[in-house]
């Protein structure tokens, strides 16, 4: 295998020597001896503990030795001995794997209740990013001192156990613990079982209620199957547990059929159950309707009493509905609402702002109210009522000037609200030839860029990412990122550089953060069937990263993510004659057929980028029904995009294109004037995006 000149460089200086943490330069390996650590990356994803016992030997001296006895240790974990354990961690001090392996003998440590041997090992556990082993380590730090949580503590037991989505022991073991010792409430409990009942995950649920209620967690499987029938055979909600299963089984049935679920809580069971849990199951039914872009959902969100007992999901969804039908008293209302994290991201300081300029604490008119027929073709946005004061003015200023970037959408878009264009930052000198070694003698950065370079890419970003992270003790700064980051480019592992470089907070080099590989391909086709090359760069660096082998879970392959039925249908469509599906993963036949399908959807979708990227990311007939309703600002209509990971393509799109185009024009740009609005199609307009695969 041929590698880059500096990749070859940087493994010289730092192949790990069989004692660990020292490094001297050594040949590279043949490749005879790299496929063997492909044969292990192999064995252990098939849990062959033989053929990783075999194959462990001849990966000795290898620069990616440690990947392979973390393999083979880490497939028998089970049965190895503590001493095994130790050796593994005393071998390979400072790497990567072997914080990983401490964090997975932590977990194996906390399952067998092993909680001395937890205690000693875990503050050597540097990234600490395993919920479930941070559950249990809370939950040892209050068995051995016998003092209860300090409430900061509870708070992040609480958050970590509430964010898990699939069953744990770790997190499930310290809440039965602490519920049992009074630190968490009956209510901290249920609450984790309508979070899992509300993202369907009954199992989950069912474990949470047997800690607060161990005789009741037959029904929640009852509910599960069947929410209206449980409904049906009870007469009441009498006492606290049967509201509360109550409660879950409208959860349940509102995550299918919201009005159904409406219309029994505004019935039988809105007045038997308490005021908190009729505002959560409101909250739930609000937000899967306004997920369906119903016009429903704000008459739901308004029966909710207190915008405080929503989540803070719901509470975005109440915001997004709010935006949808020009409400912007709501939009307040829901965003002052919000947990500081998610009240501080761009996202809602944006909205916030727009809110105040959009006069938000005068009386907007009623939702139900039908909208003139001479406004309907004006945005939503723009149908407000009463002008905002100079207070208002000046604290919508404020949240601007406190996002605006380049940086991302919502920081563009802060930027034009200033009056400003998208113009491309100053680039940070380069990295000095002291900070450039510094990196190439880093021996995880070489690991990962080595493992990149031979096949296994998983195991070289985990490496690489774990190198570069800033939160770790000795992590890196801001000109060691850089560095990092420029070391990636020049190998050509883009995904890396425009990663590595995004973490810097006070500088932006725009050059890593949007490099253009593939350049004269990827300009001339595009300027050949009239697309703007900046939107086909603003695709592909959110599709691919510009990876070539890129392939997705879904099968898209290659720099623009193209699925096999699409790149055969496209090829029909623009006579590439004899396509043969391997050659999707050809340069120029993926850029031919991606730009060409990209283009057939701007012109379906009347040159609407919003749409068309849309269209390219979920299909077109999903957009197709996105676009009913409301003429909308096309920033609001992105934000109420169903989809979450359809939600953040388009915008990233978006953003990714403007700077393309101020980076290929050279010329200050406009993100608004990209957007435009969203609206049903004209009445006898043809809508030839039926055709689109």
């Amino acid at each position: 295998m041929k590698f880059p000149k500096i990749l070859t460089s940087a493994l010289l200086g730092c192949l790990l020597l069989a004692g660990g943490a020292a490094a001297q330069a050594q040949p590279l390996p043949l490749p005879r001896t790299d496929e063997v650590l492909l044969q292990m990356s192999q064995a252990f994803r098939r849990g062959d503990r033989d053929r990783l016992a075999q194959l462990l030997p001849l990966a000795r001296g290898h620069a990616l030795e440690p990947w392979a006895a973390y393999w083979e240790l880490r497939a028998r974990l089970d049965v190895a001995q503590p001493a095994e354990v130790d050796a593994f961690l005393a071998r390979w001090a400072g790497s990567y794997q072997e914080d990983r392996l401490r964090n997975d003998w932590l977990r194996l440590l906390g399952q067998r209740r092993d909680w001395s041997r937890f205690a000693e090992l875990y503050p050597q556990f540097r990234m600490n990013d395993d919920r479930e082993v941070r559950c249990y380590a809370l939950l040892v730090g209050t068995l051995r001192s016998g003092a209860p949580l300090a409430p900061e503590q509870l708070d992040e037991l609480r958050r970590n156990w509430w964010g898990l989505r699939d069953a744990d022991d770790g997190c499930t073991l310290a809440a039965s613990e602490l519920y049992s010792a009074r630190q968490l409430t009956a209510a901290d409990v249920w609450r984790k079982a309508r979070l899992a009942m509300d993202a369907n995950r009954p199992r989950v649920a069912r474990s949470a209620v047997e800690i607060v209620a161990p005789e009741a967690s037959s029904l929640v499987t009852q509910i599960n199957d069947n929410p209206m029938r449980f409904l049906l055979a009870k007469a009441t909600a009498s006492g606290a547990t049967r509201k509360e299963l109550v409660a879950l089984a409208l959860l349940k049935m509102g995550s299918t059929d919201p009005d159904t679920a409406a219309a029994q809580l505004e019935g039988k069971w809105g007045v038997q159950i308490t005021a908190e849990e009729r505002n959560w199951v409101w909250g739930a039914i609000g937000r899967q309707a306004a997920t369906r872009l119903s016009p429903m959902a704000l008459e739901y969100y308004a029966k909710v009493s207190k915008d405080a007992d929503l989540t803070d999901d719901m509470l975005a969804w109440k915001a997004r509905a709010a935006l949808r039908a020009g409400n912007w008293r709501e939009v307040l209302a829901a965003t002052a609402a919000m947990d500081a994290p998610l009240r501080n991201d761009s996202t809602w300081i944006y909205w916030r702002a727009r809110a105040l300029l959009g006069g938000g604490p005068l009386e907007p008119a009623p939702v139900a109210t039908p909208v003139p027929a001479e406004a309907a073709a004006e945005p939503a946005s723009a149908r407000v009522r009463g002008r905002p004061s100079e207070a208002q003015r000046a604290e919508a200023q404020r949240l601007f000037e406190s996002i605006a970037s380049p940086r991302g959408f919502y920081e563009q878009l802060a930027l034009e609200e200033l009056g400003q264009r998208i113009v491309l930052p100053q680039r940070p000198p380069p990295p000095t030839p002291e900070e450039r070694e510094a990196v190439r003698a880093n021996p995880s950065l070489a690991r990962g860029l080595y493992a990149i370079q031979i096949g296994l890419r998983s195991e070289g970003v985990r490496e690489w990412n774990y190198a570069t992270n800033l939160h770790l003790a000795g992590g890196m700064g801001e000109r060691e990122l850089l560095a990092a980051a420029e070391l990636a480019c020049q190998n050509e592992v883009w995904d890396r550089c425009i990663n590595t470089s995004e973490r810097t907070r006070t500088v932006f080099d725009v050059a890593q953060r949007f490099p253009m590989p593939h350049q004269a391909q990827v300009v001339q086709r595009s300027r050949a069937i009239g697309i703007d090359p900046a939107y086909v760069y603003g695709l592909i660096r959110q599709e691919s990263r510009f990876i070539m082998d890129a392939r997705s879970g879904v099968g898209a392959s290659g720099l623009m993510q193209v699925m096999p039925a699409t790149a055969r249908w496209t090829a029909r469509k623009i006579g590439i004659d004899g396509f043969r599906p391997e050659q999707i993963n050809e340069r120029d036949t993926n850029i031919a057929i991606g730009t060409a399908y990209l283009k057939l959807a701007l012109d379906d979708f009347q040159d609407s980028m919003p749409l068309a990227a849309a269209a390219y990311n979920a299909g077109p007939g999903r957009p197709r029904v996105w676009r009913n309703g409301p003429v909308l600002d096309a920033a609001i209509w992105a934000e109420n995009i169903p989809f979450g990971e359809t939600r953040d393509y388009v915008k990233k799109v978006l953003a990714n294109t403007t700077t393309y185009a101020a980076i290929l024009s050279g010329q200050p740009q406009s993100l608004k004037a990209r957007l435009g609005t969203v609206g049903p199609r004209d009445a006898g307009t043809a809508d030839p995006s039926k055709d689109l695969p």
